[in-house]
């Protein structure tokens, strides 16, 4: 497989390591979007999203949890964001599932991915019964 977060979860590519466990490797971003910008990504192999497996994606939140204020301390930070795209519509460059978390600063240049629009009330309720009718265990 010629995926750079694979080699880099198997060591055959180095990274600034911040955390890793059985399940998860968390390592800093080498063209980051603000200081202690770090990446959280499945050791095996999962695409996205919908790859991930349940157990890989409670580990990565449970790292996020651990690693996210150690980050707003030793960074100084006023807030963090997570942010994970899939799909190139979405974004996603590196189709390994990867979490990022970003340190957050008043005023840093940093900008949010999207613009808020206006909705509808009644399309909102609409959509959300008809989302909802569609979700299974």
């Amino acid at each position: 497989m010629d995926c750079i977060f694979c080699k880099i979860a198997s060591g055959d590519l180095p990274a600034f390591k911040v955390f890793e466990d059985e399940r998860v490797l968390a390592f800093l971003d080498i063209n980051p979007g603000t200081r202690g910008h770090t990446l959280i990504i499945p050791r095996f192999h999962s695409k996205d999203l919908f790859a991930l497996t349940d157990a890989d994606s409670a580990a990565i939140m449970a790292a996020a949890q651990k690693i996210a204020p150690v980050l707003i301390r030793e960074t100084g930070a006023d807030g963090l964001n997570l942010h994970q795209s899939n799909g190139e519509a979405a974004g996603q460059v590196i189709f390994h599932y990867h979490m990022h978390l970003l340190p957050r600063w008043h005023g840093d240049s940093l900008c949010s991915p999207w613009t808020p629009g206006t909705s509808d009330s009644n399309d909102l309720q609409q959509f959300a019964e008809r989302i909802s009718r569609c979700i299974t265990d």
